[in-house]
């Protein structure tokens, strides 16, 4: 089932990516640029070689010019001084650019280093035409060459070694030594060596390779390590038991020279081009091979417009992906991946004719000189078209490699890719390129669909969603859901079949995996909606399921769960997201069918539920439920109200009810350890009182009486059940002897009464001290004789006399104290005290005389007011209250006074009344202000922990002291 074709419009204009154009914005300068030297030789150029940015050249017969061509401006030109006929030959330079070998056309040859000006003699290389030389990169150094091979005309390869030292008293030559080691044929006669190159691999096995006209030599042996000093003599020898491994053509141009690429200085060649009568043989190096160094060798012919009559390839340079061929009048650059002539450069007549091309390895630069004239070739970006001729033999990795920095060329190779891959069946691999290309997206999803490959088509929209921004929320969405329709049409079709049930369950990982992706799943979040609505078209209920999950949308899980009865799957749910608001939606259900699991999980909430919003549940199921549900009710309330220390009126009301109506043995145990005063308890005592009348729990009842301070309820009731139980309810009441008399009377009553057991009466006069035997005589009938009693009133008639005998001792006592007291009284009438006119209040120290003022027995005399000052501060609020008003009554007496005056009887009668009020005023304040001496009464008693500067203007004293 597929939904999506109308979603190839809007994906269109969603993607606003701009494709490439394969256009140049600006012409490309060529790969090959030619410069001529600013260079006019006073004398024909013979020969001509560079290596390491060092320059040297022959100039006409007996001339030599050298030029560092970090210094182009100074050259250095030496006279080689021959008088003969001799003429240069050829010009070997090593890799350093240090040493210099002239090869003589008379079998000579020279040597002059880089820091000398002076040629030397090789006396030992005499008679010997040198054609080749093998220069040793890893031992060579500036003063000495190391062990180096000599290939001659003859075919002899030697072996040498020159030095830059003077040598001893009897050797001054700087050639250390030269012996041969191997001699060249071809056909049976010797044959020149036209080439010598040295390598080392790896283990400290080397590799020579030599070259004939028409033969490529191989020499492969080891050097045992630490003895290379020793040259290359043991790796002849190891090869003279059988014949060297070489490669013969039959075609002969007279020489034949081999060139090899390096990528940087004194590190091993990648490949070589060798230039011989039958075209160009073509490889790479491989180190790893046991017995050749040559890999992958092809031959490329010569382009078909050259004459060996008149125009034979004279040399040849190697570069990354090009072969230089040197004609007499031009330059042709051969690509090596396809043999196509790609550069061709002809040389005007006026230079002469071409005689040789150098490369120099250390700096990429390729010399060309005439007799007349030198040139240099500048080398960029050699591999920026590679990729196309990768691309068209189908190699297409190379293809990426070699096109990587440049996009539009990417995705032409991408594109190609895709298409080989789709006309090979090859859709997945097609479809993961078509997605990294920027071709129409509805173009390449109808390919795939025509084709009828879900899995491809399914492959192309995953990388094309993995290759958009978070910001292309519109394609997102729309890629997402075609995708998620996919994944499902797929599972459809794999679940029905039996025989497929791996792939569906693979299948099905990969479904789940897309949907966890973090990527898409703000996307996923904002149209769950419509991911529900495709998982429910399809049934898919276990994915559905799982999606809810990663939405986190836990309500929708739980909801199936329940609907399906898989009731512990939902609890394990909530139990693992503890979610307060979905354990307050779904306990009640849950509740019903797994009471256990569900009290075990609101327990393992803790104080993360509350409890009071499942009592609703609790409630309904407790009633209608099972014994089993109504325990684990009672151990949740029990877990809040023990564990948790819940203090909510409304949970222990509920377990009090639950104990009351289930558990009757844990009612009363309850009521007892939630305290005995009302302040310390929790749940509703009238609630918890009718609720144990209802159930006829009396003892409960009682305790809550008893909590409740209704002693005679308590008293009432307990008597229905224990009289001693009545008892401990009648001593509670210990602030109030009347009651508590009353209660033990109510006893008293009902034993003599109901029990009729006078022994139990007189026992309660044992136990109450408040009750005589006159209280409880009224109560036993009349047949009652007095032997019952008869030791009860006679321990009642002795505490009465005893209590005759205490109250004589009180009045004798009393009526001493009395007369103690007008005795002090009487004495205090006549004591008086002296007050001298310099006297001074203790407080203001002003003279006491000039004010009203307040003399103490102890001495200290005080200013009524300033006395004042001093008492009210410390007066408790009753009394402060208490003299406020006094003071304010005199004033009003003060004034009534004033007002008046003395008119009639009357008047001096009302005045004489108000008189005696106002006297009475001031007699109570004295009363309170002067009652003892503030200095040393009760009152600075109490003062001792006061501070002696006030805490508000103790801020202030501070700030003033700074």
């Amino acid at each position: 089932r597929c939904h999506f074709a109308w979603l190839f419009s809007t994906f269109i204009m969603a993607n606003t990516v701009q494709r490439f154009v394969n256009a140049r914005l600006e012409e490309e300068k060529p790969i090959f640029t030619k410069q001529r030297i600013d260079f006019t030789p006073p004398e024909k150029i013979n020969h001509l070689t560079v290596c390491n940015n060092q320059l040297c050249m022959s100039l006409g017969k007996d001339t030599l010019l050298r030029i560092d061509l970090g210094k182009p401006d100074q050259p250095n030109q030496i006279e080689i001084g021959r008088k003969d006929d001799a003429k240069v030959y050829k010009l070997f330079l090593d890799t350093t650019g240090s040493h210099l070998v002239i090869s003589l056309n008379t079998n000579e040859s020279l040597y002059l280093n880089r820091n000398t000006q002076k040629i030397r003699s090789l006396s030992r290389w005499k008679g010997h035409l040198i054609e080749s030389i093998g220069w040793n990169k890893f031992l060579g150094t500036e003063a000495n060459t190391g062990p180096i091979l000599v290939g001659t005309n003859q075919g002899h390869i030697y072996e040498a070694e020159i030095s830059t030292s003077e040598g001893s008293l009897f050797s001054t030559n700087p050639d250390q030594y030269f012996r041969q080691v191997h001699i060249l044929d071809e056909d049976g006669s010797p044959a020149p060596v036209c080439s010598l190159e040295i390598e080392r691999g790896i283990e400290s096995k080397y590799f020579i390779i030599a070259t004939t006209r028409k033969r490529l030599f191989q020499f492969v042996g080891r050097v045992p390590e630490g003895s290379e000093q020793q040259g290359f003599s043991s790796i002849f020898n190891q090869n003279a038991d059988h014949f060297p491994s070489f490669q013969e053509f039959p075609a002969n141009l007279g020489y034949s020279e081999i060139a090899f690429y390096t990528s940087k200085l004194r590190t091993s060649p990648r490949s070589f081009a060798w230039m011989m009568g039958n075209g160009v043989l073509y490889g790479t190096v491989d180190y790893g091979r046991p017995d050749s160094l040559l890999s992958d060798v092809q031959v490329w012919e010569y382009p078909t417009d050259i004459d060996f009559n008149f125009n034979k390839p004279i040399s040849i340079v190697l570069t990354q992906f090009h072969f230089l061929l040197l004609l007499p009048d031009r330059v042709k650059a051969v690509c090596i991946l396809n043999g196509q002539v790609v550069f061709e450069d002809v040389f005007p007549d006026k230079f002469g004719s071409l005689k040789k091309m150098i490369k120099d390895f250390a700096v990429g630069l390729i010399w060309i000189y005439t007799e007349k004239a030198v040139f240099r070739y500048h080398i960029q970006r050699e591999s920026r078209d590679v990729w196309q001729m990768y691309m068209s033999m189908g190699k297409f990795d190379l293809a990426k490699e070699y096109c990587k920095d440049r996009p539009e060329c990417l995705d032409i190779v991408l594109a190609k890719e895709a298409e080989n891959c789709f006309q090979n069946k090859k859709y997945i691999e097609s479809a993961k390129c078509y997605a990294l290309t920027q071709n129409y997206f509805e173009e390449i999803a109808l390919k795939f669909i025509e084709a009828k490959q879900e899995e491809a088509l399914k492959e192309f929209l995953l990388k094309k969603l993995k290759n958009l921004k978070q910001g292309e929320k519109t394609q997102i969405t729309l890629l997402v859901t075609w995708l998620a329709e996919l994944y499902l049409n797929r599972l459809g079709t794999l679940e029905a079949d039996e025989n497929k049930r791996y792939q569906f369950l693979d299948s099905r990982d990969e479904f789940r995996s897309f949907l966890r992706d973090s990527k898409i799943k703000e996307c996923l979040y904002n149209n769950r909606s419509t991911i529900y609505d495709l998982l429910a078209s399809h049934g898919n209920v276990e994915d559905m399921v799982f999606f809810s999950v990663i939405m986190q949308d836990y309500e929708r899980v739980i909801s199936h769960y329940c609907q399906h009865d898989e009731y512990d799957e939902a609890i394990d749910i909530l139990s693992k997201h503890r979610d307060e608001t979905l354990f307050y939606k779904f306990s009640p259900v849950l509740m019903q069918h797994i009471p256990k699991k569900v009290v075990d999980a609101w327990i393992q909430m803790g104080n993360r539920l509350n409890a009071k919003k499942l009592i609703p549940a609790l409630v309904n199921y407790s009633q209608i439920g099972s014994t089993q549900q109504i325990n684990e009710t009672i151990r949740y309330m029990e877990f809040c109200v023990y564990q948790l220390a819940v203090t909510d009126e409304a949970i222990h009301n509920y377990l009090l009810s639950l104990y009351a109506k289930y558990k009757p043995e844990a009612l009363l145990w309850y009521l007892e350890q939630a305290g005995t005063h009302s302040s310390d308890i929790h749940y509703d005592l009238k609630y918890a009182l009718r609720l144990c009348a209802e159930h006829g729990h009396h003892k409960a009842c009682v305790h809550v009486y008893k909590i409740m301070e209704l002693y005679e309820e308590a008293v009432d009731l307990a008597l229905q059940v224990d009289v001693d139980l009545a008892k401990s309810c009648a001593d509670l009441p210990e602030d109030d002897e009347e009651l508590q008399k009353k209660l033990w009377l109510k006893i008293a009553r009902h034993v003599v009464q109901e029990e009729k057991d006078v022994r139990k009466a007189m026992n309660c006069l044992s136990s109450c001290n408040l009750l005589k035997i006159e209280d409880i005589l009224p109560f036993f009938p009349d047949f009652v004789t007095i032997d019952h009693f008869k030791e009860a009133i006679c321990i009642s008639l002795e505490e009465y006399n005893k209590h005759i005998e205490e109250l004589k001792q009180e009045m004798e006592e009393a009526t001493e104290s009395a007369k103690r007291i007008r005795e002090d009284i009487q004495e205090m009438r006549n004591k008086y005290g002296m007050v001298d006119s310099q006297d001074k209040c203790a407080v203001c120290d002003f003279p006491l005389l000039n004010r009203p003022f307040n003399l103490f027995l102890c001495g200290h005399m005080f200013h009524c007011d300033c006395l004042y000052q001093e008492v009210y501060p410390q007066l408790s609020k009753h009394k402060r209250s208490k003299l406020d008003e006094l003071q304010k009554k005199l004033l009003a007496t003060s004034q009534v006074t004033k007002s008046r005056r003395p008119k009639k009887d009357d008047d001096t009668t009302s005045l004489g009344k108000s008189q005696e009020s106002r006297e009475q005023i001031k007699s109570d304040i004295d009363d309170i202000i002067a009652a003892e001496c503030v200095y040393c009464g009760e009152l600075m008693i109490k003062s001792i922990d006061k501070p002696f500067i006030d805490k508000q203007k103790y801020e202030e004293e501070k700030l003033s002291w700074l």
